[in-house]
């Protein structure tokens, strides 16, 4: 690698891979819908835009041998327009900008919700097929933009996509920051018996893997084609996990419970009520929250360590060890 382009390259894992990159003294191009100045004061060129915009995005491929395409709409509410404009159509526009502009490798960040089907998941891989029946737009979008980037890997542009689960560590702007502010304020109840796994990914290891990745389609190429789960390669107890990082920061632990049925049918309440007023906000519970809550979900790494080469650098108590030093310097 050597000219490297990163879609969403501001966002939480999209600067984490950056910082990687400018290690190897590697040129960084990153583009997104905001300024960058932190990332521009570290010699990475900037540039605002929309990958819905295809002509930009072609332009920006020009000269790059590789791609992140790291931009997404997250969440799980939102209009079906607004995820699928640039979760899939965005994908497209960086696929055809890729294969325009003649670029060697292309790494996409995915997620594990492509295969969740309704169904606990216990130490599955990439066996799994996709899921057909979806709670959330998030995850049928993810699903379309997953399968358009494989199918196009060929001997020119070859790709693979990776499915980090639940990321998390210093800086993270989403899922930690929900946790603490839901535990401090009461509002989070265990969903369930409280006896679910789940992997987690620390920041750094997905950054790592992302560069393995494309060395690897730079390099031998077996990667080229397909998708890996990524994660701590052990999973936590979901509720363990959460009591042990509040009573670390003098945050209540949860006990209140309530049953997976009734968060579900909460969440499929909430979710009418608010399709009904036209609210924009994300219900404080939806069915596919309560899924997420409620049961195991948990993966196999061994394909993405046998072709990657992926081992995590960080274990889970080190990097709750780094967020607690984060947290508590702010």
């Amino acid at each position: 690698m050597h000219k490297v382009l990163i879609t969403g390259g501001g966002g939480f894992v999209g600067q984490a891979i950056v910082r990687r990159l400018l290690a190897r003294d590697i040129q960084c191009l990153v583009i997104g819908r905001h300024p960058y100045p932190e990332l521009a004061a570290l010699g990475v060129t900037c540039r605002q835009g929309d990958i819905g915009d295809r002509a930009f995005i072609r332009e920006c491929c020009r000269g790059m041998d590789t791609v992140f395409h790291v931009a997404a709409k997250a969440g799980i509410w939102g209009t079906w327009h607004d995820y699928y404009t640039t979760n899939v159509l965005g994908t497209d526009n960086v696929l055809a900008g890729c294969q325009a502009a003649g670029v060697r490798q292309l790494v996409y960040t995915s997620t594990p919700s492509v295969v969740f089907n309704r169904q606990a998941i216990c130490h599955g891989d990439e066996q799994l097929p996709y899921a057909d029946r979806f709670l959330c737009h998030y995850a049928r979008s993810k699903v379309m933009a997953e399968q358009l980037v494989l199918a196009a890997s060929d001997h020119n542009l070859q790709t693979c996509a990776l499915r980090p689960h639940l990321v998390w560590g210093p800086g993270d702007p989403h899922l930690i920051p929900r946790l603490i502010n839901r535990g401090r304020t009461g509002q989070l109840r265990q969903v369930g018996a409280g006896h679910n796994l789940v992997d987690i990914s620390y920041i750094d290891n997905v950054a790592h893997a992302h560069l393995l990745a494309a060395d690897n389609l730079a390099g031998v190429g077996t990667a080229a084609g397909r998708a890996y789960f990524i994660s701590q390669g052990e999973p936590v107890n979901l509720w363990f996990w959460i009591n042990d990082l509040f009573s670390r920061l003098d945050i209540a632990e949860v006990r209140t419970k309530i049953s997976f049925p009734a968060a579900y049918g909460i969440g499929a309440l909430l979710e009418g009520i608010y399709r009904l007023a036209g609210w924009q906000e994300e219900p404080q519970m939806t069915r596919f929250l309560a899924h997420q809550l409620a049961k195991s979900h948990y993966f196999s790494i061994a394909g993405a360590r046998r072709d990657l080469g992926y081992q995590p650098l960080v274990s889970t108590e080190q990097g709750v060890e780094r967020l607690l030093a984060s947290l508590t310097k702010k």
